[in-house]
């Protein structure tokens, strides 16, 4: 098995360990309930663009109470959206986003979320990383979604050197197997939300502390 840069990890157990170790400390990321559909995973992930994972979960909450598919959230004004997810960042441009979306993939989707990369980054409000946590959570397919969680941590343990979030994930891609590219994102989150933190990361607590470079901590 391919092994990491730090001490002679396998990607499985490093990112096990992460899993752990958020989950222990309630890492918001995990706080979202699992059992969502493709259309919600989609939802859920473009609400959590330039938003704290806490505020994205309650406004999740509130939507999908009223919504599970594209009719549901045609049936809903853009300000009644907007009312929903106002907890969310730019919510106000997100709710005219979601709107369309659903717009879209009612009428050219059948209300089914497409399931390629190509057609995905084609919807409103959805870039690289949202394309690929649906493809990856949704679909199970091989795709690694970068946000500045994974971005910070890869290059703060040398797993990766890199300046741009795309940069990080084509190496990504080479390093993990194939097999554990979809299971690389929340484990990282959610590490990053509760330990290895932008500012002020819990480096005397942290499991990989003995061996971890800490790059420009």
């Amino acid at each position: 098995m391919r092994r990491t840069a730090i001490a002679d990890l396998s990607w499985e157990d490093l990112l096990d360990i992460m899993e752990r170790e958020a989950k222990k400390r309630n890492a918001p990321v995990y706080s979202l309930k699992c059992n969502l559909n493709p259309f919600q995973i989609l939802v859920s992930a473009i609400l959590s663009t330039r938003t704290r994972d806490e505020q994205t979960a309650k406004a999740c909450e509130k939507l999908f109470k009223v919504v599970s598919t594209p009719e549901d959230l045609l049936k809903l004004s853009e300000d009644e959206i907007d009312r929903l997810i106002k907890e969310v960042g730019f919510h106000r441009v997100k709710a005219k986003n979601l709107k369309k979306l659903a717009e879209i993939l009612v009428e050219r989707y059948g209300s089914n979320v497409p399931s390629e990369f190509d057609e995905l980054i084609k919807l409103p409000g959805v870039g690289r990383k949202v394309a690929n946590i649906v493809l990856a959570n949704a679909f199970g397919k091989p795709a690694i979604a970068v946000d500045t969680h994974v971005h910070r941590i890869a290059n703060r343990m040398c797993l990766v050197k890199t300046e741009k979030p795309e940069e990080t994930e084509r190496e990504l891609m080479k390093a993990v197997p194939k097999e554990l590219w979809h299971k690389v994102n929340k484990p990282f989150v959610g590490f990053g939300q509760t330990v290895c933190k932008p500012i002020k990361p819990l480096c005397n607590d942290c499991p990989f502390k003995d061996f971890c470079p800490k790059r420009d901590v």
